[in-house]
């Protein structure tokens, strides 16, 4: 699956597996960052990380638009400095208490840098992974080779939620305190002079084992919890400093490798006088069917992005907090890494050539296999699980898919049975709407979210970990389907004068579907469960449907 392809693309996709390593750790955090130190209702913090997500896969537009006229390299290399400053200002802690407005100003502003540079350095990037692929030697890998590249970024992703918690657990243990996922609300609660009912107040002291909790009130020792717990997530806020300085270490390391890429569509031209020429009317035909597929793909990003929303607040209200028996080796980190890369040492033992190489990918598959069940076996017959450690499951099974994914696409190319980038988005929506077919069982006899305060503020039968489990597997199948095949679709169509800009579209639909995201918090204490989920599953096979409809047209329209 390595074979064949440019080796500028393990460059960029390292330098690229860094920023979203530090991204995802900030992002698996960030919700409850802002309901344990501002105390935000589910609805408001909801809207923040919407308008957040949304504006981080917006900027990609204005970041395209820049780099088609001064180059891909200088944004990448502006952006990543201008986020390196946004994640330091939000690595900051600051009292929520005594100076709020100055801690959501320091906030605001380091969000916004992150926005920017974020929009400066994502699409320009993949821009120039897509062109490693204009050489005709490269040009039937593309496909693969955006696989590959998506596939690296999940590799950062998979580790961002484990180290979020460490760092999160780390800091609360020197502190003397434990995180209960009700705590945060109940310390606000007291603070604010609304916590109604006094046999809650033994959670607030369960909280601080061991202390004497009649050498301060509970007022102080909210504050004391809420501030504490806000500086563990700045913490997880400053890794992402540390992730940007090693995919600049890879950028400018390798950048021999890839700096054939850094050109535009003028500079191109200039270099050379077979530089791609297209009529107006292939121009518009392009735009058009790229432009459609963009509004499609709004609705896949509404869903998929539910899992630092909706299904973040059904693991910490809904599902159970602590797993036994062999479901325990997903919530450790280190025994899904190892099964991941045993999945690619797997396939090299029938995609080699050599009888050695063979034997070599054996025998490692072998010790990964035996790695993982040494780590599982001295593992704790109990585990407790934090909302946030459910996010590495999209990401390992991106990781361990991905040559599974290959494999199949190959197989059907080699036969000239391939479906089409926009046949594969269309199929993509219709698995997404299973997805959430799995979360309408889960939720089967659950109170509604405004019914929790009633009981505790947490179901009283929670179910298994595994529906949410099941449910990210099925979403990382649509996400396959149409995620790296989407990015491919765009760098290979796009007109070579608005390669920036077309990038920046895909992110742009991607904001816009981020925003969308936020209709599902908005809801969530205002309507039964199901009703979430129904509504994402018919906008996901409506999209389907609206795709397969015009299947023909895009394809006649973006044909080489």
């Amino acid at each position: 699956m390595f074979k064949g392809q440019p080796k500028g693309l393990f460059a960029l996709a390292l330098a690229n597996t860094g920023e979203r390593f530090g991204y995802y750790t900030m992002l698996a955090i960030f919700l409850l960052f802002l309901q344990a130190k501002f105390g935000f209702t589910a609805a408001a913090a909801g809207q923040f990380y919407a308008i957040f997500l949304a504006a981080v896969y917006f900027m990609p537009v204005l970041g395209g638009w820049l780099a088609d006229k001064i180059g891909f390299g200088k944004c990448v290399v502006t952006g990543v400095s201008v986020m390196f400053l946004g994640y330091l200002l939000l690595a900051i802690p600051t009292d929520a208490f005594a100076n709020r407005g100055l801690a959501l100003a320091l906030m605001i502003c380091a969000l916004l840098l992150i926005a920017v540079g974020t929009g400066l350095f994502k699409g320009n990037l993949q821009v120039m992974t897509g062109n490693l692929y204009d050489d005709p030697k490269y040009a039937a890998k593309r496909d693969s080779g955006f696989s590959l590249f998506y596939m690296a970024i999940n590799i950062g992703a998979m580790f961002a939620p484990t180290a979020a918690t460490a760092l999160t657990n780390s800091h609360l243990a020197k502190s003397g305190l434990i995180y209960k996922a009700d705590i945060p609300a109940l310390a606000h609660q007291c603070i604010n002079g609304t916590l109604q009912d006094p046999s809650l107040l033994q959670d607030l002291q369960a909280a601080m084992p061991g202390a004497d909790v009649t050498a301060m009130s509970l007022t102080d020792f909210s504050h004391y919890y809420v501030n504490h717990l806000a500086t563990a997530y700045n913490l997880g806020f400053a890794v992402a400093c540390v992730s940007l300085i090693f995919s600049m270490a890879i950028y400018f390391g390798f950048r021999s490798w890839f700096k054939h890429t850094d050109v535009n569509a003028k500079q191109a031209a200039a270099a050379s006088d077979q530089a791609v020429e297209l009529t107006p009317k292939q121009t518009k035909d392009r735009i058009v069917a790229l432009c459609f597929v963009f509004a499609v793909v709004i609705f896949f990003w509404m869903a998929f992005h539910q899992n630092g929303l909706s299904l973040t607040y059904f693991a910490r209200d809904y599902t159970q907090t602590t797993v036994s028996g062999p479901l325990r080796i997903g919530f450790s980190i280190w025994p899904l890494f190892l099964i991941a890369v045993s999945v690619y040492t797997l396939f090299g033992i029938f995609q080699s050539e050599s009888s050695r190489s063979k034997v070599i990918c054996a025998a490692a598959t072998l010790a990964l296999w035996g790695g993982a069940y040494w780590i599982y076996s001295g593992m704790a017959p109990t585990l407790n699980i934090l909302p946030q450690q459910f996010q590495q499951f999209n990401p390992f099974f991106v990781v361990a898919l991905t040559p599974v994914s290959m494999a199949l696409f190959g197989a059907l190319a080699n036969k000239g049975k391939e479906p089409s980038a926009p046949k594969k988005i269309g199929l993509g929506m219709f698995v997404a709407a299973l997805g959430y077919l799995i979360m309408l069982a889960a939720s089967k006899g659950q109170p509604a979210p405004s019914e929790l305060t009633a009981v505790g503020g947490v179901s009283p039968d929670p179910v298994v970990p595994t529906y949410l489990i099941s449910t990210y597997l099925v979403l990382t199948f649509a996400e396959l389907l149409l995620s790296p095949m989407g990015i491919s679709f765009v760098s290979k169509v796009a007109p070579p004068k608005y390669k920036g800009l077309m990038m920046g579209c895909w992110f742009a639909a991607t904001a816009i579907g981020n925003y969308l995201a936020s209709v599902p918090s908005s809801l969530w204490a205002h309507v039964p469960l199901w009703v979430n989920w129904v509504v994402l599953m018919s906008l996901c096979v409506i999209s389907g449907l609206v795709m397969f409809s015009f299947l023909k047209k895009l394809e006649a329209a973006t044909a080489e």
